[in-house]
C-alpha cells in the first residue's frame, strides 16, 4: 500500500538554537494562550510600537485617500472629465504595486549584502512617507498629466512604505506578537475612519482640496518622523 512520505521531520538543537537567535519562536508557555486587557495595555507603553502605530496610520492614511477621495478629486479640483476619470485613477494604483515590491525587494536586498535590519527595514518606509508628502505639490498645477505624475509617485512611495509590518515582526515582543499585530492594524483601519472624514470636513468647510492634500502630505511627515525619533532601533522588545 502505497504511504505518502512524512515531510516532517525532528528540529535539532542547533537549528532551534539559530531560530532563538534570530528571534524566532521555539516554544510557548503554559500561560502564553492566556491573553488579558493588561496585555493590551502594555503594548501602548512600549515607545518603539506606539511610533510604529502612529506610523502605521500614516502609511494607511494615504491609502485611504485614494481608496476613497481620488476620484470626486479628480473630477472635481482638477476638472478632469468622468469618462476619463476612471481610467486615470488607475494608474497610481499600478504605481503602488510596484512600489509595494520596489520596496520588499530593496529591504531583503539590503539585508543580504550584510546591511542592519535596522537600516534596511526603516529605510524604504521612511523615503517612502518622505516621497509620498510631495503629494502636497499637486496644489500647485491644474495639468491633469503633471498631477497624475505626482500622485502616481506618492502612491509608488505610499507602496514602498507599506512594508512597515516587517519592522512590527522584528520589534513586537515574542509573548504577544499576534495581540502587537491586531493592535498595528486597529490603528490601520483607524485611519480608514478618520482621514476621509477629515478630508470631507476640509472640503466642505473650504470649498477647496487643496487643504485636504496639505493634510495627506502633513500626516506622511509625521510618520516619517515616528519612525526616524519614536521608533528608534529595530529590536525585539522583552516584557518585563
Amino acid at each position: 500500500m502505497y504511504q505518502e512520505p512524512n515531510r516532517y521531520r525532528k528540529v535539532n538543537r542547533e537549528e532551534l538554537d539559530y531560530i532563538k537567535e534570530g528571534g524566532g519562536l521555539t516554544e510557548v508557555s503554559e500561560s502564553a494562550g492566556r491573553i488579558t486587557w493588561a496585555d493590551f495595555v502594555q503594548l501602548l507603553k512600549y515607545r518603539k510600537l506606539v511610533g510604529l502605530y502612529i506610523g502605521q496610520f500614516a502609511v494607511a492614511s494615504t491609502l485611504f485617500f485614494f481608496l476613497t477621495w481620488f476620484p470626486t478629486y479628480l473630477a472635481e479640483a482638477k476638472h478632469m472629465a468622468f469618462l476619463k476619470v476612471g481610467f486615470a485613477a488607475s494608474i497610481p494604483y499600478i504605481a503602488a504595486f510596484f512600489g509595494v515590491l520596489f520596496g520588499g525587494f530593496w529591504s531583503d536586498g539590503m539585508m543580504k549584502r550584510g546591511v542592519s535590519v535596522n537600516v534596511a527595514r526603516k529605510t524604504p518606509v521612511i523615503l517612502g512617507l518622505l516621497l509620498t508628502g510631495t503629494i502636497v505639490l499637486a496644489n500647485f498645477t491644474d495639468s491633469s498629466p503633471a498631477v497624475l505624475t505626482i500622485l502616481s509617485i506618492a502612491s509608488f512611495a505610499q507602496g514602498m512604505s507599506n512594508i512597515s509590518w516587517t519592522m512590527l515582526s522584528e520589534v513586537a515582543p515574542s509573548e504577544t506578537i499576534g495581540l502587537a499585530g491586531g493592535v498595528f492594524n486597529f490603528f490601520a483601519n483607524m485611519a480608514g475612519i478618520i482621514t476621509p472624514l477629515i478630508i470631507g470636513f476640509i472640503v466642505s468647510a473650504t470649498g477647496s482640496y487643496n487643504g485636504a492634500i496639505l493634510f495627506v502630505g502633513a500626516v506622511a511627515f509625521i510618520g516619517a518622523f515616528s519612525y526616524i525619533f519614536i521608533v528608534g532601533k529595530v529590536e525585539r522588545i522583552t516584557l518585563r
